[in-house]
């Protein structure tokens, strides 16, 4: 594709990259038959074609408006066009640039950026979140019954293994995660245990800089990068083995520390060895002795939900399926696999309608074949889908817990 980048934007780091990125794509098209905004909507600018040609009328100078800006917030950010571009056009990347510039050019209005202040005032920070989540469980039977289904089921926190290995690895707590779904990393503590590897949490680590960066807030996701990188730091020189991500999301997020603090002199060497170090929870378990786990309930009917950041982002796709099929999890058959199921984030929050479609239809592809249990690897897809879903959804790993049925029923209201 040729440009016409205006001095403005050619000038910076950010429009050099969008224009490279630009350059290498051939506007051919496949992308619109993965995306799942473009299947509901049939607009060419609510799919990825058309979204680039926006951004790129932005960067020569062209005329945008908040039409123009609407087409992108539409943007799951689900990057399932990368996968199916045949020219590596780095999408992602590209709409995260765009998106701050955007910003930029056509300013929000005032009850919109209340809306996204809030959003980061509350979501990156796990007391607050938890605060404000355990007063939505305490009220929730005053509350109207389209909020009701928002508000996950408390869960009780498990015990973590007391069991000291030579092989140490890190993980992320994360912001959502801890109070909403906290069996999740204790789960993945008890069974990395039994494989022969402690794991870690950084007391100081937070929030990955998904939320922030992702609403084009970037100074601010880049400084909770480089406090993980601070908190990370003393463990990765004393030796630990890897940065484990159990939520996916995160996960695509750590990965990028690396391009995204390319050009911090202070912190650029440090993020890319984080990147480097950054595994998701499936690459790590993938690798060990499955043969040492004892798995309850083999016969259930369990369906996956992959992630778009573990299918798309990191380009895990098949692992998990592959990790709970050797130690003889039954797997249902599932349709639509690369669609999104409409959490994304905040998108949720931000676009409630499209968001609701796409986990009607998520839900429909996910169920037909009529599982007793959906599992997935992101907290954002797992209380998403939980809010709909008639049979429990929990985190992939909870089904590999040498303590499954003792801690199965976690929930306490």
């Amino acid at each position: 594709m040729q440009t016409n980048i205006i001095e403005k934007y050619r000038s910076t780091a950010e429009g050099q990259e969008a224009e490279a990125i630009l350059r290498s794509c051939v506007h051919c098209g496949f992308c619109t038959a993965t995306c799942p905004t473009y299947q509901e909507l049939h607009d060419e600018r609510d799919g990825p074609r058309g979204r680039i040609y926006l951004i790129k009328q932005l960067l020569e100078g062209g005329e945008v408006t908040e039409k123009t800006r609407t087409h992108l917030d539409r943007c799951l950010s689900c990057r399932s066009c990368e996968t199916t571009c045949p020219s590596g056009v780095k999408y992602g990347r590209l709409v995260d640039i765009g998106r701050g510039l955007m910003e930029e050019a056509v300013p929000r209005g005032k009850k919109d950026k209340l809306i996204r202040w809030g959003i980061r005032q509350v979501l990156p920070y796990s007391t607050r979140f938890a605060g404000l989540l355990r007063a939505g469980q305490l009220l929730k039977p005053f509350t109207p019954y389209a909020i009701q289904d928002k508000i996950p089921k408390r869960q009780k926190s498990s015990p973590w293994p007391a069991n000291s290995h030579p092989r140490v690895m890190l993980v992320l707590a994360g912001c959502a995660q801890p109070a909403a779904a906290p069996n999740t990393n204790a789960a993945a503590a008890r069974v990395l245990d039994t494989l022969g590897i402690s794991l870690v949490e950084a007391p100081k680590a937070g929030c990955c800089g998904a939320v922030s960066y992702h609403m084009s807030a970037h100074d601010e996701g880049l400084d909770f990068m480089r406090q993980n990188i601070d908190a990370w730091w003393p463990a990765i020189e004393s030796g630990a083995e890897a940065l484990v991500m159990t939520a996916s999301g995160c996960g695509a997020m750590v990965k990028d520390y690396g391009h995204l603090l390319k050009d911090d002199p202070v912190y650029a060497q440090r993020a890319a060895r984080v990147s480097e170090l950054c595994k998701d929870l499936s690459e790590v378990i993938v690798a060990e002795d499955l043969s040492l786990l004892k798995i309850h309930n083999r016969n259930e009917r369990v369906a996956f939900h992959c992630p778009c950041t573990l299918q798309h982002a990191l380009q895990l796709d098949g692992v998990v399926e592959k990790i709970l099929e050797n130690v003889g999890i039954h797997l249902t058959a599932t349709k639509d696999k690369h669609l999104c199921c409409g959490s994304a984030g905040t998108y949720s929050i931000l676009q409630p309608e499209m968001s609701k479609t796409l986990l009607k239809n998520k839900l429909a592809a996910l169920t037909g074949d009529s599982p007793e249990r959906i599992v997935t690897a992101n907290i954002g897809c797992q209380l998403h889908l939980g809010s709909k879903a008639e049979v429990p959804v929990q985190h992939w790993i909870e089904l590999l817990d040498p303590c499954k049925s003792e801690y199965d029923n976690h929930c306490l209201i």
